[in-house]
């Protein structure tokens, strides 16, 4: 188990969408977060006090949580003398990157010999089978996004936090760094193996009961060429069915790929569903999700409502205005 409270450590993020491990975490499991660590360079910040490592431990953190999904997840020299620092101090030390922390000569050491431990989330943990598209009994709701990083594990923890409120039954399903960090559990599925990961998606959401609903955490797009594979793996896999469609309205292109333009909502919804209905030829859009983050709240609620009419399917930004709508629609399906 990871020991709480956490220190997050922010790097030298250059935006705030580049520490989305460390906004998740502070959005979603607040008392696990004290404050946060930065470099000069950083240009992230999530309204945390700002501290040094002994500020950190003296405010009671146990472990320094890299809070940073940089491209290429990796460990750079700057963050290191950080990391090994922070060992020396008496952290522990957690992160999702692709760049383990168990493969550091240094970090290694230093955990040694400061008692330590190195969680690296990042690692599949099981020998995941392959896919075989049997249908399962139980519901399941997958977030796709018209782009990375749009709002689709926002988007699954809000409808699952609804649900629960409700008293239904439903489980949030981690499938990301992020995820799994907040919860403590999942499949950290862009690390297992590419012909296992629809299979990952099986184990991840089992056989359950007739009105159980998984709301499984979204990863990639499938019109971002980087990490599509991913996205296709959560459609066959999680055999949804029920699809929300997230998208993140002031972008100008998509997310690392200046030279790719984002796709509408309607052409997200038509390339889709049909792919959902291969592994569930009942599967069914129910809803739409937009960050409106970068909106002020009277903007927000008009490009909803525009939305919403374009569309003809409810629409919100469940961070921000509740998920009711979309749960609304679920419970109608």
């Amino acid at each position: 188990m990871i020991q709480t409270p956490y220190l997050l450590f922010l790097g030298d993020a250059p935006d705030q969408l580049a520490a989305k491990v460390a906004q998740g975490i502070k959005d979603w499991r607040p008392s696990n977060a004290v404050g946060q660590f930065r470099l000069p360079a950083c240009r992230a910040d999530m309204g945390l006090q700002d501290m040094s490592l002994e500020q950190g431990l003296q405010a009671g953190a146990k472990t320094l949580v890299i809070g940073v999904a940089n491209r290429g997840g990796t460990i750079s020299v700057e963050w290191k003398a950080v990391l090994v620092e922070a060992l020396r101090l008496g952290y522990d030390l957690a992160a999702g990157l692709h760049n383990l922390l168990r493969d550091e000569n240094e970090l290694q050491a230093a955990a040694k010999v400061n008692g330590g431990t190195l969680h690296d989330v990042r690692v599949p943990t099981i020998a995941y089978p392959i896919a075989n598209g049997i249908k399962r009994s139980g519901k399941r709701v997958l977030a796709i996004g018209t782009d990375c990083s749009c709002g689709k594990m926002y988007t699954a923890m809000s409808m699952d936090s609804e649900m629960t409120a409700r008293g239904m039954k439903s489980d949030f399903r981690a499938t990301g760094q992020t995820g799994i960090l907040i919860t403590g559990k999942g499949v950290p599925l862009d690390a297992v193996i590419a012909d296992f990961m629809a299979g990952a998606v099986e184990y991840l959401t089992p056989d359950n009961d007739p009105d159980h609903w998984d709301h499984i955490e979204g990863q990639g797009s499938l019109f971002h060429v980087s990490y599509s594979g991913v996205t296709m793996a959560l459609i066959h896999g999680g055999q949804p069915d029920a699809l929300v469609l997230c998208h993140e309205p002031t972008r100008k292109h998509m997310r690392g790929l200046p030279h790719f333009s984002l796709p509408s909502l309607a052409i997200l919804r038509d390339t889709a569903l049909p792919l959902a209905q291969v592994a569930n030829p009942a599967a069914k859009v129910i809803g739409i999700s937009v960050n409106t983050k970068a909106l002020d709240q009277a903007e927000a609620r008009i490009l909803l409502q525009q939305i919403e009419d374009r569309m003809d399917l409810p629409t919100t930004d469940p961070f921000r205005f509740g998920s009711g709508k979309l749960v609304d629609a679920l419970t109608n399906l």
